[in-house]
Order: structure tokens, then C-alpha cells, then sequence
């Protein structure tokens, strides 16, 4: 049984970039399948899609890499934990990277960017932060 979904879906990112795979595969959920939907917005990832296999469903992220063959994703942090949850209001949302990277926020409207929840003015719980 795993404690941290989204912390083992950043490590299964995290992983299949280094080794330079095409895609990864991971049991989805709402949750996972909105993180995914951001990291395609912003450009991070190429595409995601959710199958619909039974039992469970899987996300499937493609990920995307530079002409160079480096991948576009330099890391990925989780930053609110089970055992530590790390809230934040609008005003003090933080910058990742000075701007370079995104931090993924999930508020009372929905996950959405840093940017986003300081533009519609909404804190909420800081998921993770990926540059």
C-alpha cells in the first residue's frame, strides 16, 4: 500500500525521464490525471491520457524531451507531505526557480499553477514545485 500517490507518480516521472523513456504508465486518479493536465498546459510533458482499464483506470504521460535529447523536466519536488502539510495564502505563494518553474497548488477551486491561484487570488495547499 502506498502512503503518497502523488509522491510516487513525481518518482515514476522522475525515474522514467532519466532513463530516457518514452512514456510512463501509473494507476490514475483524479488528482494525478489534474497534475497531468498542468504539466501538458505549461509544456513540461508532451501529452496524458487515462485508459479504461478495470479494475483501475492508468494515466499514461508522454514525456517530452529537447532536441538535444535532454529532457524538459530538470526535477520535480514534493513539497506537501501526509505527515507535513504545507498550506499557503495568495499573497505568499512562492517562485520556483525565479519564475523558470511552476508550483502546483490544489485550492477550493481546483489544482491549478502558482500563477493561476495568485491571479484568481486563492491560496490553498502547495502540491509540488517542477522545473
Amino acid at each position: 500500500m502506498q502512503s503518497d500517490p502523488v509522491a510516487d507518480m513525481l518518482t515514476r516521472i522522475r525515474n522514467a525521464s532519466t532513463a530516457k523513456h518514452n512514456q510512463v504508465v501509473m494507476p490514475s486518479s483524479r488528482m494525478k490525471a489534474d497534475i497531468a493536465r498542468i504539466l501538458t498546459e505549461e509544456g513540461f510533458v508532451d501529452a496524458y491520457g487515462v485508459t479504461e482499464d478495470k479494475p483501475q483506470p492508468n494515466l499514461v504521460i508522454r514525456l517530452k524531451y529537447s532536441r538535444d535529447g535532454s529532457p524538459v523536466i530538470t526535477d520535480l519536488e514534493r513539497v506537501s507531505k501526509p505527515g507535513r502539510r504545507e498550506y499557503t495564502g495568495f499573497r505568499e505563494i512562492p517562485w520556483v526557480r525565479s519564475g523558470l518553474g511552476i508550483n502546483i497548488i490544489s485550492t477550493p477551486q481546483g489544482i491549478m499553477t502558482g500563477r493561476q491561484a495568485r491571479k484568481m487570488g486563492v491560496g490553498g495547499e502547495v502540491v509540488c514545485n517542477v522545473w
